[in-house]
């Protein structure tokens, strides 16, 4: 069972904040109950926070402490475990929040122990995917913290049954920072430095536009300069080290290839994924970085993969995807899988260039890829010194010995 609000005398409670009303609302009234709460924030670099030192000035105004915790870093690095595993979930989107997730409580969790927090409290709904995320990672990495999930608390539901009543009740302690100048939220949004994910109020009907979304990480392919961007990507070992000639970290990587596709209109998708909790979900996410580099990785591994590598790889990656989604990214399936690719990924190096124009992504060249198995002179259909077509009539004639089996043996027919 889950815990309530009337349980929670006598713990001290690490709040997962976003500076957002319902966070808000729920540091208030947790220090009006006078359970000691401090609120952590998790700094991934998101792209909608032009100071993430804001949220902490508006968790400071609820009562408690208010800390932000630095997990750029981390959360590039991660990036690059999707990447390198071309990790995409339903509708091929890229699992930036999954992914966001599996830092957030990584580096929350280990703050919260040092201030001597017993209990996690996040602010997922009892509808959606992160309040499984939040608990099982807690439940694996800090067995022995509980958990808080306040809109799952009848009694917090009760009280609080909708965004009116959390003004009121922020407004009646004189709070700020929560107004939206009475316009109607027409879909909500969740930020870190892989993309955005876009989702609920209007976008909830399959029959509203995705363009009704206003992107933050770049433009809409018609909104795009009209005019090629060349750009080029170097990879080593399925990483990017470096674009357009300049050696990157994992975030600049992120930070600059962000920049770059999202003004030419890459990587804003609309799908429709399945939920781990068995409902379908509809969503319009922007990853422009994730999408370029991870088009470019893919381009090696193409030309480096042999036909059962590439097989294995796609398993690999689907799994890992999967797992990622449902919340389960230390888990031993999970780290098994990642070890597979990276041997994979081994000789996955080389050197890409695209042209990017108005949301597409256009291959002009690669080199520089030493383990590549692409040979011209065997591919050529015109005359050269690579594989005889000659050749070919052996393997088609052994092959034929089992066609035939089949046919005679009536195994195949024509219905």
């Amino acid at each position: 069972m889950s815990l309530t609000i009337d349980q929670l005398q006598g713990e001290t409670l690490g709040l997962c904040a976003s500076g957002g009303l319902d966070s808000q609302t729920l540091a208030h009234k947790l220090n009006q109950l006078g359970i000691k709460t401090i609120s952590f924030t998790a700094d991934l670099a998101q792209p909608d926070a032009a100071d993430i030192n804001e949220i902490q000035k508006l968790m400071a105004g609820c009562g408690g402490e208010a800390i932000v915790i630095d997990l750029k870093d981390e959360m590039a690095d991660a990036c690059f475990e999707v990447l390198k595993a071309q990790a995409t979930y339903d509708g091929g989107y890229w699992n930036t929040t999954g992914i966001a997730r599996a830092v957030t409580v990584r580096g929350l969790v280990r703050e919260m122990q040092k201030h001597g927090c017993t209990v996690l409290a996040h602010g997922a709904t009892g509808r959606g995917n992160d309040q499984v995320r939040f608990e099982r990672y807690t439940l694996e990495l800090a067995p022995e913290m509980k958990v808080y999930a306040p809109w799952r608390d009848p009694a917090l539901l009760e009280e609080f049954p909708g965004r009116t009543q959390m003004k009121e009740y922020l407004a009646s302690f004189g709070a700020t920072g929560f107004e939206d100048g009475g316009k109607k939220k027409r879909y909500s949004t969740d930020a870190n430095l892989a993309g955005l994910s876009h989702e609920a109020e209007d976008l909830e009907s399959l029959e509203t536009p995705a363009t009704i979304v206003e992107p933050t990480m770049g433009v809409w392919p018609h909104d795009a300069p009209d005019a090629v961007e060349e750009v080029t990507v170097m990879v080593e070992s399925g990483c990017v080290t470096a674009i357009n000639g300049n050696t990157v970290t994992p975030l600049q990587a992120m930070q600059l290839a962000n920049d770059i596709a999202g003004r030419n209109g890459i990587g804003i998708r609309n799908a429709l994924e399945n939920r781990i909790l068995g409902t379908k979900s509809r969503g319009v996410y922007e990853a422009p970085g994730m999408e370029l580099l991870g088009f470019c990785i893919l381009q090696i591994y193409q030309a480096v993969h042999d036909h059962g590598a590439a097989a294995l790889f796609r398993d690999m990656s689907h799994l890992i995807a999967d797992q990622i989604y449902q919340g389960r990214y230390f888990e031993p399936a999970t780290q098994a899988a990642r070890a597979a690719v990276d041997v994979l990924a081994a000789h996955a190096a080389g050197k890409i260039t695209l042209g990017l124009y108005r949301g597409n992504m256009y291959f002009h060249k690669l080199s520089d890829c030493p383990a590549s198995l692409y040979n011209e002179a065997d591919s050529s259909m015109e005359a050269s010194d690579g594989m005889s077509p000659i050749s070919a009539g052996g393997y088609i004639e052994v092959q034929n010995i089992q066609a035939a089996a089949l046919a005679k043996a009536r195994q195949i027919t024509s219905d």
